[in-house]
């Protein structure tokens, strides 16, 4: 590669770095162009950026932003994955994995903390955004549905006693 390219490349990888609150380096060793293809594409339905770069430029641009330890987590060739949310990309590469068993997550920066294997396994067993959203209206909404439940049983209770009393009256006026 040209001085320049590589100047050009560690650019890119810098501003993505910058501009992604979530970044994560993936092993993609022995994977076919079309399921490369397939991950991608499931990976642009979250949203996700999927690129690759040398390793020697991407350990530059960590040096650069003061991020060499995320560097140690280079093994063979690595891919990345920019992103602003954790949890779908790595559901993605979770559920990737157990089909394609050379592709993995090694390592990632979220919201500028390196976070290891182990954690993103952690988050892609975390549930979604939008998972999370229904969880907390469905806990916000109970509440209301208890209470509506309650104003509808007055007026029912009430006829039901009104009944009661009127069956009484014609059982005391028959006999």
């Amino acid at each position: 590669m040209a001085t320049e390219a590589k100047i050009s490349a560690v650019a890119e990888i810098k501003e993505r770095l910058e501009q992604h609150s979530f970044v994560m380096l993936t092993k993609y060793i022995g994977i076919n162009a079309e399921e490369v293809v397939e991950l991608r594409s499931k990976l642009r339905d979250n949203n996700v950026e999927y690129k690759v770069y040398k390793n020697t430029l991407g350990k530059r641009a960590l040096d650069e932003l003061g991020f060499s330890e995320l560097a140690e987590h280079f093994d063979g060739p690595t891919a990345w994955a920019f992103c602003d949310e954790p949890v779908g990309p790595t559901k993605v590469f979770k559920e990737f994995s157990k089909e394609v068993e050379h592709v993995e997550m090694t390592a990632g920066l979220l919201d500028g903390q390196i976070v290891d294997k182990d954690q993103l396994n952690q988050l892609a067993s975390l549930p979604s955004r939008e998972q999370l959203i229904a969880q907390v209206v469905g806990v916000l909404a109970a509440p209301l549905q208890n209470t509506l439940g309650v104003f509808n049983a007055i007026p029912r209770d009430f006829v039901s006693v009104v009944d009661q009393i009127r069956k009484q009256k014609e059982e005391q006026d028959a006999a």
